[in-house]
């Protein structure tokens, strides 16, 4: 079985999901079952029915998505739970979204709250996509300094805004912006010899000066929430470091609305840490995935059906 002090849980954003997904997982544990069945009655809406059958146009919307995603997780953690009990790892960490999933599986938020908050946090997003359009686009096999300069040029020489959005891992950068300055700093991108780009199923700029327009508004529902010290250190998207207070936690959650993810520093902060073991919950492996490419060394599992926790609790 995994060593809790060399164990970390992480928790995807944006662009993990799919239609189907939980699903097997509700089926099998009564425990995720009571998870989706909880979501539902939380928000008034027949999200478990969105997430399994779809359509998927409705569950690509952020609106829906992002609590789609954070009910999925915390059910892939609830049925992993069925036979660990309380296993409490030394770190965790999420993606995004993600982080609001993690906070509440430390206790930090309780799940009805946490699950409010990314419903709202979908709706502004949203909201700010509406008002200006927006995407993201995942560059391939470039170096971050050079996606920085094709970033600014494009955004100085347009006077639409695009940045690095997401430091995935090593080869992997995300940006977001402005669809016109997405697509300019992708063709920058391609001509400087990025070996692929692919635009993301996400329907807003994340993580860029596009999501400015709700900050205040986003803020405020921030400050509306209570929250408790973590029971275990999660680290943030926005400094790679771990926060353990309400104030940083809240801090954390305003920047990360327009601040880029650091997601690689993030891993080689645990890495350092002593953590080998990397458990991820929630539908696909992408955060596994990008695990891999940062150290090959590194253990992940990723936890999205039954299956999953049956060869993950033989270990």
């Amino acid at each position: 079985m995994l060593s809790p002090g060399k164990t970390a849980f992480l928790f995807p954003g944006q662009g993990s999901q799919f239609v189907g997904m939980g699903q097997k997982l509700a089926e099998k544990s009564p425990k995720a079952a009571q998870v989706f069945k909880a979501a539902d009655q939380i928000l008034g809406i027949d999200l478990s029915n969105l997430c399994w059958y779809g359509p998927s146009d409705k569950l690509n919307d952020t609106h829906n998505t992002q609590p789609a995603l954070y009910t999925c997780s915390l059910a892939a953690l609830a049925a992993l739970r069925e036979h660990t009990g309380d296993f409490v790892p030394a770190f965790v960490a999420g993606h995004s979204l993600g982080e609001i999933t993690a906070l509440t599986a430390v206790t930090s938020l309780s799940f009805e709250a946490g699950l409010k908050l990314v419903r709202e946090r979908g709706r502004l997003m949203k909201l700010a996509g509406d008002h200006q359009a927006g995407g993201m686009a995942a560059i391939i096999r470039l170096e971050q300094e050079e996606l920085v300069n094709i970033c600014a040029k494009v955004t100085m020489e347009s006077g639409l805004q695009v940045q690095v959005a997401n430091d995935n891992c090593p080869g992997q950068i995300v940006i977001s912006g402005h669809v016109k300055a997405l697509e300019l700093a992708m063709s920058e991108a391609k001509i400087a010899g990025a070996r692929r780009l692919q635009r993301l199923p996400i329907s807003i700029a994340a993580h860029s000066p596009l999501m400015e327009g709700v900050e205040s508004a986003y803020r405020e529902v921030i400050q509306g929430h209570s929250f408790g010290t973590p029971d275990t250190p999660i680290i943030a998207n926005t400094t790679a470091t771990p926060i353990h207070t309400s104030e940083a936690i809240q801090a954390e959650l305003n920047s990360q609305l327009t601040a880029p993810v650091r997601w690689r520093e993030s891993m080689v902060h645990l890495l350092s840490a002593g953590i080998t073991n990397f458990v991820e919950f929630g539908p696909k492996d992408v955060l596994t995935g990008l695990l891999r490419r940062i150290d090959r060394n590194a253990t992940g599992y990723s936890i999205d059906t039954p299956d999953a926790i049956t060869k993950l609790i033989s270990k």
